[in-house]
């Protein structure tokens, strides 16, 4: 990316701009947009088409182009959005002008002050005649990315706040934003913005170098006004509605439904561990300790068109989202919360990594930790998979079937790494662990002549005579099961990630 000028503005002067909002009352925003606009339904807010001549930079043929979004429906709050050239930033002013309101009929009047909801980039990565939509800043903090040949799946947020407390979530927002322009060349796209909630403000600093993989990298500078119970860094929001486990649904002739199906998680002493994703039914909370994290992200392991037999919605064209860290995060825990769906328009998966608070050192005053901004730095890698995190063997696929009320049945089929390369007499052996709560009955492996991987058999027996009895079954912790495989019985080193499973009593 060629060096531009920016007048000498840059992510210094947005954190100023959220230290300096910190140290004010919050002033809640939802009531800029008009309630006409609020009460359109989705059909006729999407039918406010963004005029494409309008798109900034379009008459110039830079590399890059933005569109916006018109506020209304449950888009309830206005951003402000500037462009920031040699001369500095500069705000781009609302016009009726940029939108097409196709069956749309407004008789109230349009206040002069409306704003725009968020904005799409735009640049070519399936062909070069043609300007793709790379990536899409809209609502609260969320925001989404896409790769070459994929389709948007999952979202990622600027940072997520007492998610799944019985307070209550908080949800910060982006509440303006700084594009650079572009410059002719330019195969990266650097923007900033301001985050605000009740609690924290921020300041972010994005790259986005759109292409076979879609990379952001991103620097946040959060500062506190009031204190959070739960802080989560790097979050991510999916849909899994069921998958290869549930054996399809009774009424839905697809197999798997979801956007992603695993979470993946790499710490830095250099252990991965593989958990599929489940919609139960009830709330799940995972957690993972990690003295300072590596990488974490949810996939879309399934790629098969087969698996998923959904011609419109396409979920075999989900990307990953792949968070890799910067710098020492410190100790704390990736958390994943499962929330229980009915229906494929919710994001009921979230993932993110919360840090353990840092003592203060000795002698530093309030004053100066609350003037103290917390730094994170991290990379995100939309894509299909991405195959070069490791060279070790995954489950592909996780299947489950009831032998008894109390017995479940695991077959794991694990594949790629060296496991290819080894025949049925290599003396492979796996290592499984039961949790509180549950009792391994048997476990059998062995060569898969089909895949060419290995397929492991277990069983698990729950709540065992005498222990954990409870009067309501929802209070009753999960079983933690764990399970890998290695080449023979004393060699420290893994074939295999860590499958990891939370089984409900």
């Amino acid at each position: 990316m060629a060096a531009q000028s920016t007048g000498g503005f840059g992510l210094r002067a947005v954190a100023e701009r959220a230290r300096e909002l910190a140290s004010r009352p919050y002033e809640n925003s939802e009531g800029e947009v008009p309630e006409f606009l609020l009460k359109l339904s989705y059909d006729q807010w999407r039918d406010i088409r963004f005029r494409k001549e309008h798109a900034l930079w379009r008459d110039r043929g830079l590399p890059f182009e933005v569109q916006f979004f018109h506020p209304g429906m449950f888009y309830n709050r206005l951003v402000k959005i500037n462009v920031v050239n040699a001369e500095g930033p500069s705000p781009v002013p609302y016009s009726r002008d940029f939108f097409d309101y196709g069956d749309n009929e407004f008789k109230e009047p349009f206040p002069e002050d409306l704003s725009f909801a968020g904005f799409r980039i735009h640049f070519p990565i399936n062909r070069p005649d043609y300007k793709d939509e790379v990536a899409v800043f809209l609502g609260a903090s969320y925001f989404r990315g896409v790769a070459k040949g994929l389709q948007y799946g999952l979202s990622a947020r600027g940072l997520a706040i007492d998610t799944a407390l019985p307070s209550g979530e908080e949800f910060p927002c982006f509440r303006e934003f700084w594009l650079l322009e572009p410059a002719s060349g330019d195969t990266s796209f650097t923007l900033y913005a301001l985050l605000d909630s009740p609690s924290i403000t921020g300041a972010y600093k994005f790259i986005i170098t759109p292409g076979e993989e879609t990379v952001m990298d991103v620097d946040a500078r959060l500062f506190r006004r009031a204190d959070v119970a739960k802080l989560g860094i790097a979050p991510l929001t999916s849909m899994f509605l069921f998958g290869e486990a549930e054996n399809g649904r009774p009424g839905d002739y697809r197999p798997e439904v979801h956007d992603s199906d695993v979470l993946l998680l790499h710490t830095s002493e250099g252990e991965w561990f593989w958990r599929p994703l489940q919609n139960s039914k009830r709330l799940g909370i995972s957690s993972w300790k990690a003295g300072n994290l590596a990488g974490f992200g949810l996939l879309q392991q399934d790629r098969l068109f087969d698996h998923y037999q959904d011609l419109e919605a396409r979920y075999e064209l989900r990307p990953s989202l792949w968070v890799e860290t910067k710098g020492k995060w410190g100790p704390g825990r990736v958390e994943l919360i499962e929330i229980p769906s009915e229906e494929e328009i919710n994001d009921n998966m979230v993932a993110f990594w919360v840090p353990e608070p840092s003592a203060p050192e000795e002698g530093t005053t309030d004053v100066e930790e609350e003037n103290d901004p917390l730094a994170f730095s991290y990379r995100l890698r939309w894509c299909a998979l991405p195959k070069d995190l490791f060279s070790l063997g995954v489950p592909a696929s996780t299947r489950t079937a009831k032998s008894a009320p109390d017995i479940t049945k695991f077959v794991l089929d694990f594949e790629g790494g060296e496991l290819e390369t080894l025949s049925a007499d290599a003396g492979l052996s796996s290592v499984i662990t039961v949790g509180e709560g549950g009792q391994l009955l048997e476990k059998q492996l062995h060569k898969n002549d089909v895949t060419g991987g290995w397929r492991l058999v277990f069983q698990v027996r729950t709540v065992p005579e005498g222990k954990f009895k409870a009067v309501f079954p929802a209070h009753r912790p999960p079983i933690r099961l764990s399970a890998l495989l290695k080449k023979g019985e004393n060699l420290p080193d893994p074939l295999t990630v860590t499958w990891t499973y939370d089984l409900l009593q």
